[in-house]
């Protein structure tokens, strides 16, 4: 049996309609998270389109803890998190796929725009066919164990092409607008979130530049990541982006877009898909979803860190920020970028 999680949007529908085509034994799983944006009724009416059963897991406790509050705990630590990596691996192939396997399942399927390939005793990470959606990034820190049940029917498929078949399977929703946040934040934006659920105040501070010099304040340091540049508010011919954030002081730190190139930086929690390497690799590094790999060279360090070393200096590495490692189109493996890094323009270390 295949579990197949349905958030009631249009690609984990067509994933189990594949999946039941292919004549699979097929169940839909909806985790509820306390955040959702479609009803029962809803999903009951995609799952019965689709002709799988449904099944509703209650996760609210494991997601407020394993992933709201470690959202907002980044952002209190002036990091910049990737809340739908750790649901991946904590929530989606973590306590959901738990469930399913407890119910008979063999295998997890999502309606993620990636593959995964048995080769040999492992299982291989890779990009999915729709360059524009495709979505390996987020999938970076699974571990084999939860890699090997991983079952991606949409990987070979284009997004427009997922959208043909779902009208042509009178699909009742497909108008509506798909989310492209984070799913459990929906009309307050992240600060408001932060300001209502973390259950402190937040104090006014000072911004200053890259000499140090006080050229303004601002309203809350959590409001901010690196290489932003919206909200900073101080007049100047050039704009000013976000530099660095220090918690501790309530002080932010901002330059000019020159500023804001890194050379090399460190990670730290590193997930390898496949064997660790001896020694230094030569990859495609990518630190952000949507923007391109760049050659970089990945150095493994002690206690599960590596050091990254551009090829060509980059924009806005934001710590907190997943750092994914390519050879071609197979994950190898990511960490988790920290502050220690180097400053192309004046190679400045542990910014």
């Amino acid at each position: 049996m295949i579990a197949v999680l349905m958030s009631g949007g249009v690609d984990s529908f067509v994933a189990a309609h594949l999946l039941k085509k292919s004549g699979a034994d097929v169940v839909g799983v909806h985790f509820k998270t306390g955040y959702e944006n479609a009803d029962a009724s809803r999903l009951q009416e995609i799952a019965a389109l689709a002709g799988v059963p449904l099944v509703f897991l209650d996760c609210e406790r494991e997601f407020k803890r394993k992933i709201v509050d470690y959202f907002i705990g980044s952002y209190l630590d002036g990091e910049t998190p990737n809340p739908c990596i750790a649901c991946n691996r904590l929530i989606k192939f973590g306590v959901c796929a738990d469930y399913a396997v407890s119910i008979g399942a063999e295998a997890i399927a999502t309606g993620h725009y990636c593959s995964a390939v048995r080769v040999g005793n492992r299982t291989v990470l890779g990009r999915g066919a729709d360059t524009g959606k495709e979505q390996s990034y987020f999938l970076a820190f699974l571990s084999q164990a939860q890699l090997s049940r991983a079952v991606f029917p949409l990987g070979n498929m284009k997004k427009s092409d997922v959208k043909k078949l779902a009208h042509d399977l009178s699909f009742p929703f497909l108008t509506q607008a798909e989310s492209q946040d984070v799913c459990f934040i929906r009309d307050t934006g992240y600060a408001r979130f932060i300001e209502e659920h973390a259950g402190m105040e937040f104090s006014p501070g000072h911004i200053q530049d890259t000499e140090g010099n006080i050229i303004g304040r601002h309203h809350g340091v959590h409001r901010f990541t690196i290489g932003q540049r919206r909200g900073i508010n101080i007049p100047s011919s050039r704009p000013y982006y976000v530099a660095a954030i220090d918690t501790r002081r309530n002080l932010l730190t901002v330059g000019h877009r020159e500023d804001l190139f890194v050379s090399e930086f460190m990670v730290r929690n590193v997930n390898w898909l496949l064997e660790p390497p001896d020694g230094s690799l030569d990859l495609l590094v990518m630190v952000r979803y949507n923007q391109t790999a760049v050659n970089a060279r990945v150095v493994p360090v002690d206690g599960g860190r590596a050091r990254v070393f551009f090829a060509t200096p980059q924009f806005g590495v934001a710590p907190g920020q997943a750092a994914v490692f390519y050879d071609g189109d197979t994950v190898l493996g990511g960490g988790i970028i920290t502050r220690d890094f180097g400053r192309a323009c004046c190679n400045k270390q542990k910014q």
